[in-house]
């Protein structure tokens, strides 16, 4: 299960959803900026308030970090 938390103007959240899809992982698209509730999931979860956080498989990863994904969906 992947959980991605972003908003619709940030350029590093569109290269991770692009990035999985290239990978062929679906996801779930949380978009903070408009659902109250996934922003406070998300906050409390990464202890975050910027985008993206990606949550894959209950493993918090702040920001695109290509490497950790990477080892997640492996």
């Amino acid at each position: 299960m992947v959980k991605i938390y972003s908003t619709p103007t940030c350029p590093w959240c569109t290269r991770v959803k692009d990035y999985l899809d290239k990978k062929n992982v679906s996801y779930e698209d949380y978009d903070v900026s408009r659902n109250r509730d996934a922003a406070i999931e998300m906050i409390k979860k990464s202890g975050q308030r910027g985008v993206p956080v990606v949550d894959i498989n209950g493993t918090i990863i702040v920001g695109f970090d290509q490497n950790a994904i990477d080892r997640l969906i492996a």
